[in-house]
């Protein structure tokens, strides 16, 4: 169910593959133990142009989507453990962040639900 969607600069896939970070994004967030295996989905939207605060200086943001019912600690906990992972592996990037968005269960549907 959750999603992680990953915006980031175009360079960065120049520093480490889309599947390395997409790899890191998807591990870390299994170890936290919130999702069941093989639910999670991550992608990456890399953007050749930006404005950062007037600047082109490299960044990763991260949406996260998930289903409610996580406290807010469990969501604490899983965004500082990505940007953790993602500072190890981009030190040098000056702006790495998350936001977590709750799904609400009332409204949310797919393709085996219909």
């Amino acid at each position: 169910m959750p999603h992680f969607i990953i915006d980031c600069s175009e360079n960065i896939l120049n520093l480490k593959s889309p599947e390395e970070i997409i790899q890191a994004v998807y591990d870390t967030a299994e170890s936290t133990n919130l999702f069941d295996i093989g639910d999670i989905k991550v992608r990456i939207n890399p953007f050749k142009y930006y404005n950062i605060g007037n600047t082109q200086d490299d960044f990763i943001h991260i949406f996260a989507n998930i289903m409610e019912g996580r406290t807010t600690e469990q969501k604490s906990n899983l965004s500082k453990k990505i940007v953790g992972q993602l500072k190890l592996m981009f030190p040098d990037v000056p702006i790495l962040s998350i936001n977590i968005r709750d799904f609400e269960k009332a409204t949310y549907c797919n393709k085996s639900m219909v």
